[in-house]
């Protein structure tokens, strides 16, 4: 199934968490937060301002952007775990 997000919002898949410190110990699973990290796996058309204008959004499908906590929403498409939320959302973007 393909899925298109609506407006300004955008899908994206988590990245695996780290799984040991930068000391190098393992970090066991129970102990490991869920991702902050996430690659864009599609975004929607844009933002409609105030004035009925349609401003495209600065995010492309391909990016490794950074999540806040609790700004997404959870989505299952096609037996996936996925992440929606708006741009404004997205913390940051990896160069």
């Amino acid at each position: 199934m393909k899925f298109r997000p609506m407006f300004d919002r955008v899908l994206v898949k988590r990245l695996d968490a780290e799984k040991k410190t930068a000391g190098g110990l393992f970090i066991p699973d129970a102990a490991q937060e869920k991702a902050s990290r996430a690659k864009v796996l599609a975004v929607g058309s844009g933002k409609i301002l105030k004035n009925g204008s349609l401003r495209p959004l600065e995010l492309k499908v391909g990016d490794v952007v950074l999540l806040g906590k609790y700004q997404f929403s959870d989505v299952k498409v096609d037996g996936e775990e996925l992440v929606l939320l708006k741009e404004s959302d997205v913390l940051g973007v990896e160069s």
